[in-house]
């Protein structure tokens, strides 16, 4: 069902269902609609009321997530020559929501990660995180979120739209899709080939040991004795025409 005409009727009764919102900027960008009435709306709100209206975390997460892939998609597709310098890009604070200028890493790290240090492999929490990072992150982490975020490369997972309901069912779809697209097992001796976000963000996934016990679940591996890990090297190439329907 489109969302088409909501978005005004929820704003004159400031009741905006800012889940709703985040799903219908991913489906205005689908569809090659304009951005610009969500993206005013976004940036015309307090965190006050995200953090009112964003409670628990299935709607926290949907909306983050929508809200950080529709973002990749907008910027990078009016300035592709920004993804020539990711490090600064992530960093850059380039997103306006609620009165303030967000960077990627805020809403990666800061919110959905909750208040992790972005270098610190999933180990080591910010000491001092701001207002908008306490008051609008998620209690509890969950490390599927490595399997819905894309940041525009042609290694990202796919970009989905995520409903607060259907959260749970969504990301363990897409992470089981993802992980069997990306690892390769081979028996003889015996090494799983994966992707570096497993790498990467270590520590959300419990360390190696946590890994292994991931592709078993996912019938990856057989065993999670005697396997070796070798991380892939990740495709950076720009690609924003990957999505999926979950």
């Amino acid at each position: 069902m489109s969302n088409d005409g909501l978005i005004d009727k929820r704003y004159q009764d400031s009741k905006v269902d800012w889940n709703t919102v985040s799903e219908k900027f991913l489906e205005d960008i689908k569809s090659g609609k304009s951005t610009n009435e969500v993206r005013a709306l976004l940036y015309n709100t307090s965190i006050e009321e995200l953090e009112k209206n964003l409670k628990s975390d299935e709607q926290k997460l949907a909306f983050w997530i929508n809200i950080y892939n529709a973002y990749i998609q907008v910027i990078l597709s009016e300035n592709p020559k920004k993804y020539e310098d990711r490090q600064s890009f992530f960093k850059e604070e380039q997103l306006p929501i609620a009165g303030e200028m967000v960077s990627f890493a805020k809403i990666e790290h800061g919110i959905i990660r909750k208040s992790q240090w972005e270098l610190g492999l999933g180990y080591v929490r910010k000491w001092f995180p701001d207002d908008f990072e306490r008051k609008l992150r998620v209690e509890n982490t969950d490390y599927r979120i490595h399997f819905a975020l894309n940041c525009g490369a042609k290694d990202c997972p796919p970009v989905a739209i995520y409903t607060p309901k259907r959260l749970e069912e969504q990301l363990k779809e897409n992470t089981k899709n993802y992980l069997k697209k990306t690892s390769t097992y081979n028996a003889k001796d015996k090494e799983v080939k994966v992707t570096s976000l497993f790498n990467w963000f270590r520590g959300d996934f419990g360390g190696k040991d946590g890994v292994l016990d991931i592709l078993n679940q996912q019938k990856i591996i057989p065993t999670t004795n005697g396997i070796d890990i070798d991380y892939k090297n990740y495709d950076w190439t720009l690609d924003l025409d990957n999505w999926t329907t979950l």
